[in-house]
């Protein structure tokens, strides 16, 4: 029996990778794909890689014989639109926005989806917030860490992010001649996803109270993250090594590297990729993910098979493009 599935928002980014994704997915059938400014229109008119893979169209229609529903929509939207499509109860959801990820404004029927950090709370969630992309990157650099109290100090974060991750409504920032040989800092120390990587953190060390100085740049490629951080630690080189690999060693998507990493690594794919070195007193830790994979609609998906008890990576065996 397949799981029924349908998408709300599927003409975005995230909205896109989750077609891919769900099209291909062993265990997955595509109920409908919600759009209002799309209905009626091919699928594959919008997302034209698809093209011989899918004769769905977009629907302005919503339709309640799913197992689960993707929230692919615009931060604030998701709660908009629950508000006004009230979801038959026994559907899981799945929220792709920010709406929902904060416990204090979201309540405690939504679990943020983080497998890495609350994968037995989503086995049985109803309600899952799915993180950030710059959050999830800086998280899976700083789990092991704040897991044993070792967050102590200042953490000094830089990270980059591809021009996907400003989402496909146009901007200044967003167009190719501004964006093409560029490169700019945006939203420095008061990013949005502050509040969640806080959250997680505490979660795990309720003493935590240290600063996150978060530095965010807009890079000049189209998808990735690669966040470098660094912290001072009495922890060695090897010590460090070994509490992130046992930190992430039952978790199938969070590979940590004892070779320095690049983005073209993970870029395509659901991987996480960390890699730790010590300099003097401070340990840095470099983290890389697909924003919009592993930071959106593959993540989604792996919060899915877990919700409906499959094999993690179903569906998500990508590979990288090496060249």
């Amino acid at each position: 029996m397949k799981i029924k599935a349908g998408i709300v928002g599927g003409a975005g980014y995230t909205g896109g990778e989750m077609l891919r994704l769900l099209i291909n997915h062993p265990d997955v059938e595509i109920v409908f794909v919600h759009s209002n400014s799309n209905g009626g229109n091919l699928i594959s008119d919008v997302h034209t890689d698809l093209i011989g893979d899918t004769d769905l169209r977009f629907t302005g229609e919503l339709s309640s014989a799913i197992d689960v529903l993707f929230l692919c929509v615009g931060h604030g939207d998701a709660k908009k639109f629950l508000d006004a499509n009230p979801i038959a109860a026994g559907i899981r959801i799945i929220d792709l926005s920010q709406d929902f990820r904060l416990a204090e404004a979201a309540g405690t029927e939504w679990v943020y989806g983080l497998p890495e950090l609350n994968r037995e709370r989503i086995k049985n969630a109803s309600f899952i917030a799915n993180p950030g992309c710059f959050a999830t990157t800086i998280q899976l650099g700083l789990l092991p860490l704040a897991a044993k109290g070792l967050l102590k100090n200042e953490v000094h974060i830089n990270a980059t992010t591809g021009s996907t991750g400003a989402g496909q409504s146009l901007a200044a920032t967003s167009h190719f001649t501004w964006r093409n040989n560029n490169l700019s800092v945006y939203k420095a120390f008061e990013h949005q996803h502050l509040n969640e990587i806080g959250q997680s953190l505490v979660q795990l060390d309720p003493q935590f109270d240290a600063v996150l100085n978060f530095i965010p740049q807009r890079g000049d490629f189209t998808r990735g993250i690669l966040a470098a951080m660094y912290v001072e630690t009495e922890l060695t080189e090897d010590e460090a090594y070994l509490l992130y690999e046992d930190f992430y060693a039952e978790h199938p998507f969070t590979h940590v590297s004892r070779k320095n990493i690049d983005l073209k690594q993970v870029v395509n794919t659901n991987k996480a990729f960390v890699h730790v070195e010590k300099h003097g007193n401070k340990l840095l830790i470099i983290s890389i993910i697909d924003n919009l994979l592993k930071g959106a609609s593959g993540q989604a998906v792996q919060n899915m098979n877990i919700l409906f008890g499959l094999e993690e990576r179903q569906g998500l065996r990508l590979k990288a493009t090496a060249f």
